[in-house]
């Protein structure tokens, strides 16, 4: 059988948006990085919460899932944000760059278009904060034909919490039918309760 992918996001996800007042979540830590194909003067500042790292390692660790970067970070991912927050190296989606000023052009994320054909039947997991409704709808339809899909949508500005990776781990244990040995909230019994 094959395991459900673990689509993970970065911006909105793990990085999370500054408030209006500009203020970022009091556990997340700044980090200054230089992605690909930046000036060295023009590097980035970035939050990201140190327990990320440790509780999505504990979900992968699991073997229910299959991870897979699917962010604007691309190969980024697996070279800046992965290392800094100590995750185990693990492919990502090759999206484009595509030429638009919203993240729904058609009314959609404008993931999905290269999203969908890639999973082609294989279940998947995909957080990221940038559903809509048709996204939902996709989602939906997708479980319907027999594959199933599960849409987490973390608010951007508080990003990834425990409540969203347990609500994962939940749904996979009952995609491989190990609910029982998964516990009633998800976890396996060796998981740990990071805060996030």
């Amino acid at each position: 059988m094959t395991l459900p992918y673990l689509l993970l996001d970065i911006d909105g996800v793990l990085i999370p948006f500054p408030a209006a007042d500009g203020s970022t979540p009091p556990t997340h830590v700044r980090h200054t990085v230089l992605p690909a194909g930046r000036h060295p003067d023009d590097s980035v500042p970035i939050w990201l919460n140190p327990d990320h790292g440790p509780a999505l390692t504990n979900l992968l660790a699991s073997g229910l899932v299959t991870p897979v970067w699917c962010t604007s970070w691309r190969k980024d991912a697996t070279t800046i944000i992965g290392p800094i927050l100590g995750l185990p190296e693990f492919t990502y989606l090759d999206l484009p760059h595509p030429q638009i000023t919203t993240s729904h052009p058609d009314g959609y994320l404008w993931k999905r278009d290269h999203v969908d054909p890639w999973l082609s039947t294989v279940p998947a997991i995909w957080i990221d904060d940038d559903f809509t409704a048709l996204d939902h709808a996709w989602a939906a339809a997708r479980t319907a034909r027999g594959y199933p899909t599960l849409l987490i949508q973390p608010d951007p500005h508080t990003g990834l919490r425990q409540s969203h990776l347990s609500e994962a781990r939940k749904w996979a244990c009952a995609q491989a039918g190990a609910l029982p040995l998964c516990g009633a909230a998800g976890r396996g019994p060796d998981a740990r309760s990071a805060q996030v």
